[in-house]
Parts: C-alpha cells; structure tokens; sequence
C-alpha cells in the first residue's frame, strides 16, 4: 500500500470507559509463528522527492538524516528504497540517469548515492533498492516502452548495481521493476539471468509496485516464482524535499523543502513509523494471533524468539487513513476497551514498556511518541482503554528513544533576489542548488574549450524523449522560486547548441510541475537558432502573446531578459528592448524557469531573479 502520509485527525476520551466491557484478545507463540518481518522504510524517488534535501546547510541536513535513518532516535527506518534516476518526469520531477546515451557511464549524478550513503553511514543494516521509473530513450529505442529488448534494459539495471558498489561500496538487496501498472515475464526471467552472471545472485527482484496481476502469473510459471523473491510495496514518499506546490505536496515521512532558510517539519509519520522500527528489526516474526480488533482498529505482535515481544495496536479512522493506492474502503471505528492475554512463552513476561500517540483535531492538542509509564503484568494479562485515533506500542524493548534537535531556523519563502552563476569547479551534486528538473536533466557542464566567462554553466543534456512513466513534456524545463510569486524580473545567459532548429527560454508565472507539466501556463520568452523569438502563454507554445526576428543563432551566447508586471510583460535581448507590452493572459503567479525547446543540447548561465 503507497501511503498519502497526511495524518490530521481528531480524539477525544470518552467518559464510558469505565463501563464499557474489555474484548479480551490472545498472544500467543506456541500456537506457531506468522510471516518474517522485513522491515519498514521510505522511498526517495518516483518523482525526483528529495530534490531540495541536498540542498541544505550543516548542521540541518544531518538533523533530518537523522531523524529518518539513525537508530532509535526518530522513524529509525530499515529499508532505503531509491529511484534509479532514468532522465524523464516521475512525478515531482526527473531524476538523472547513469546512462544517458548507450556509451556514457556516470556513477555521481544524482544525490541518491549520496543518500545511501548517508543512511548507511547511520545504520549498517538497512536494506538498499532500486527502482526504474524510467529510462533513457536509446533503452527502448526510440518506443515508450522498455521490454521490447529485455537484454538491453536488464543490462542497464545491473549497471547501475554494479556501479553502486563499485563507486560507493554500496550493496543493493533488491531491485524492482518498472512500473506499478505493468510487468513483463520474460523481462523478470532475464533479469534474473542477468544478475546471476556477473554474481548477483544474492540481489533479489521486487515485483510489482501495486500491479498484483504478478502473483496470478508466479502461480503458474515455476520459472517467474523462482525469479521473484517478493511481492510487496513500499511508502512514498521519504522526505518531502520539493516544491510544495508540486503533485502531492507534503507527502512525506517529514518536510524539508527550505534549504533557503534551513527550516524542517518532523511531522507525525516519523513517530508513528517509530512505533514499529524502535522496537522490532527484520528478521522478527509476527505472531499469528494478530488481527482487527472488535470496534475497529488493528493490533500486530512480533518477537525475535529470545524472549523479546512488541505489540502495535492502532486505532485510525478511515477519514484520518487517506491512502493513494488503492483507496482505502469504508470501516468504522469507535472508542473501545481490550484485554491482551499473553501465552506461550510470553506468560512470564511481568512488564511491558508503553509509547503512546495521540492526533486530536478537535482540541489541537496531539502528541507523539510519549513514553508513558510501563505496564505491569497481572496474571498474563493488561487491559487498555483505547479512543480513536490512537497508537500504542507495548514492548519488551527498553532502547526506544524520541531523538530531538533544537528547533531549526524559522520558515521562510524563497529569496525575492536570486542569483547563480554555476561557477562550482568540484560540485558535489550534479544539479545547481534549488533548480527542480520537471523534464529534461540541467547539470553543471565544465566547458574546457571556453577560456571566457562562460567556463561553468548549467547545461541541459538530454536529447531523446526518455521512456517515460508520468507524463512528460516535449520541452525540457527546470523550475525555481516561490509559486507565489508575481511580478518579477527573470535573466539568464543562454547558449544553443542545436544550429536552424535550436531554441530556449526562460519564463516566469509557470504554475505546473511534475506529472501536470505539459499542460503549464505561464510567460515563456522563446528565442531560436534560426533567428526568431516568440512570446507564449503555454509551455507547448500554442497561444502566442508576441513573435519576430531576433537574430540570434547558435554557438553563440545571448542574455535573456523578461519582465512580467501586472498584465504585461517585457522582453530584452542582450540589454536592449525586443519586444514589450505583451498582454499577458494568465495566470497570475508562479515559478521562474529555463528550458528547451525540444530535447536537445543547450546551457545556461548568469541566472538572476529579482522579484516585488
């Protein structure tokens, strides 16, 4: 289940405790073991989520890697789960790939190596996998569809495995298959070959993300149910470290879209994933006498056959569950008091240790992983009273700990005057700061051959349409700023690399990202190698505001200027007017960007912002 993890519900106690009669529920280990416990983690990718993270300053990115990854300090996560970046939009944005043409290799673009090596670096167990979203076009040779030359797409996907160890002594467990609404046997079947042949045997394939039509086809092909070693999912999304005004903002285990000020939310998924992960690791086993208790609501037991027991019970309505996929059906759930009977080898256990979090709406008044008191056993038994909207945990467990930093910077909206000349000889991150790729990929480009200004520089690289999972545009754009913004003033130096057929812009206004791309609105001041400019309304370039000669050409460089006030804008082209007074049509607010006008080479440089 992909989880919208978007906790705001209510609670309150009610006063009928007392008299209401306890369900009496049993734990129970001598009746036999349940399924392995294999741990919980979050997803950094569909969608390019952790864009803004590597963003921030020291010591407030360490404090939020913390509070995902180290040990019983926050969600103490044990699976990493990562986009395997294929240079197309996969929700929030584009991800680079390692491969962007059939002989190039790169194993440092991106900031997902980074990040497993971070959570690594905080706990040496966690359990690393990777995903395509996507693919470079040259991969499904020139289709939007990668299965048609299974060798060819497997390879790809074991060189990014063997990458990853090779470059950053990372050891991936799984990798899974694109996409959630398809699978292909015969592509799983070679894979599988694949891995086995250069040695990994020991990484296993994860099929399928949300497409359950795989279990059906394992059920009759021996060979598929050998090479698939899970079915399962996985939540999305990590960390919410993209623009909020993006598809599904906020949708993280935690917040982190502010490198500009540093701020940071530790929102409630992180303490609620702490319920589990504090005090049960992989490799436990729940018990089978788990289930759904009477009045609604849900409680699971594991234990690490040494004696050690933990028991979540959780009791969230239905309206304070929202889920993605697939939606969640209707239940009712109601204050209710339940008595635990523990057997087996539990029957000696004289204490347990209590976390409790409440959400409470109607007095605003929640709480989060509160260590309250231990339970004392009487007879094998304990009885608790339980409301709506709850989480408890009660463990043998005595490491569980609600890790806290001081409270970071205060939020903040993006600097109304921007500038970045991309002059960074060593970067450690592929992508400039605070540029959010929407399609295409824009990376520092050290140009060797330039003795002039123009030595560093963005550069957009991809030039085919990628094999895509989301939808993608036909231009390259990369976003920045505040949506907020209105009346703004945008400049940017640009260099074409295409000759005749060539074009860029930069824009301001632009009010959709992600998997809405294609269809953004904005003001987009084109100009192209064929010495022509055009003024449009719309990313695709439909509803032209104004047009005519520019002179401009390839292999050159020429500074863009535009000027939106109001219901007009403005157009200069190397310090002097092109054109001026276009109407503009809507909307009214939005980020700035850069782009391309189709997949192709070009760069960028001097980019300014100035907004009112």
């Amino acid at each position: 289940m992909i989880y919208k993890l978007s906790f705001a519900v209510a609670l309150c106690f009610s006063l009928c405790f007392d008299l209401c009669i306890a369900e009496s529920y049993v734990l129970d280990d001598k009746v036999g073991l349940g399924r392995t416990f294999d741990g919980i983690g979050g997803l950094s990718g569909g969608g390019a989520t952790s864009r803004l993270l590597v963003n921030y300053a020291e010591p407030y990115r360490s404090q939020i890697l913390d509070y995902l990854f180290k040990p019983n300090f926050g969600a103490s996560l044990h699976i990493l789960k990562v986009e395997i970046g294929g240079d197309a939009q996969t929700t929030d944005g584009t991800e680079p790939s390692h491969m962007h043409y059939e002989n190039d290799e790169n194993f440092f673009r991106g900031y997902e190596w980074w990040l497993m090596r971070e959570a690594k670096k905080r706990n040496p167990n966690i359990t690393l996998i990777g995903l395509p979203w996507a693919f470079p076009g040259w991969v499904g040779h020139g289709k939007n569809w990668p299965y048609d030359f299974p060798d060819i797409t497997a390879s790809y996907v074991v060189s990014w495995i063997l990458g990853a160890k090779h470059y950053h002594d990372l050891n991936i467990d799984y990798v899974g298959i694109w996409n959630e609404r398809n699978f292909d046997s015969k592509y799983i079947k070679v894979l599988r070959d694949t891995l086995d042949k250069v040695g990994l045997t020991g990484v296993g394939i994860i099929a399928a993300d949300g497409n359950w039509d795989v279990s059906n086809a394992m059920g009759i092909d021996p060979y598929l149910n050998d090479a698939v070693e899970v079915v399962g999912t996985i939540s999305w999304n990590l960390v919410a470290s993209y623009y909020e005004d993006l598809p599904f903002g906020r949708d993280g285990l935690m917040t982190a879209e502010e490198p500009w000020t540093g701020n940071y939310v530790v929102e409630s998924p992180i303490w609620i994933t702490a319920h589990t992960t504090q005090f049960s690791q992989p490799g436990w086993t729940y018990l089978q006498t788990v289930g759904h208790l009477v009045h609604g609501g849900s409680y699971v037991a594991l234990t690490d056959s040494n004696g050690n027991l933990t028991v979540v019970i959780e009791t969230m309505t239905h309206d304070h569950s929202v889920c993605i996929r697939p939606p969640l059906l209707p239940f009712n759930v109601t204050a209710q008091n339940v008595t635990f009977q523990l057997k087996g080898s539990f029957a000696s256990i004289k204490e347990l240790q209590v976390w409790q979090s409440r959400f409470d709406f109607k007095t605003k008044k929640p709480f989060f992983f509160k260590k309250l008191s231990p339970f004392k056993i009487s007879d094998g038994s304990f009885t608790l009273s339980l409301d709506v909207d709850e989480v408890y945990t009660l463990t043998t467990i005595s490491t569980g700990l609600k890790g806290t930093y001081p409270d970071p910077p205060t939020s903040g909206p993006f600097p109304k005057v921007y500038f970045d000349d991309f002059n960074v000889a060593n970067p450690s991150f592929s992508e400039a700061p605070d540029f959010a790729d929407q399609t295409g990929v824009f990376e520092y480009y050290i140009n060797l051959t330039d003795p002039g200004p123009h030595v560093f520089t963005l550069r957009q690289v991809v030039t085919q349409m990628p094999v895509t999972w989301a939808t993608d545009a036909d231009q390259t754009i990369s976003i920045i700023g505040d949506y907020k913004w209105q009346n703004l003033t945008v400049t940017c130096d640009v260099f074409m690399e295409t000759v005749k057929t060539g074009g860029v812009f930069i824009a301001a206004r632009v009010d959709k990202g992600g998997q809405s791309v294609r269809s953004a609105k904005g003001v987009f001041f084109w100009v192209f190698a064929d010495g022509s400019y055009k003024v449009t309304n719309d990313l695709v370039g439909k509803t032209v505001l104004a047009e005519g000669l520019s002179g401009t050409r390839a292999y050159g460089w020429h500074t863009l200027t535009l000027t939106v006030e109001g219901q007009y804008a403005t157009g200069l082209l190397n310090g002097y007017p092109l054109w001026k007074d276009a109407v503009v049509l809507g909307p009214k607010n939005g980020w700035a960007a850069i782009g391309t006008h189709s997949f192709e080479l070009a760069q960028f440089d001097n980019f300014a912002v100035e907004a009112k």
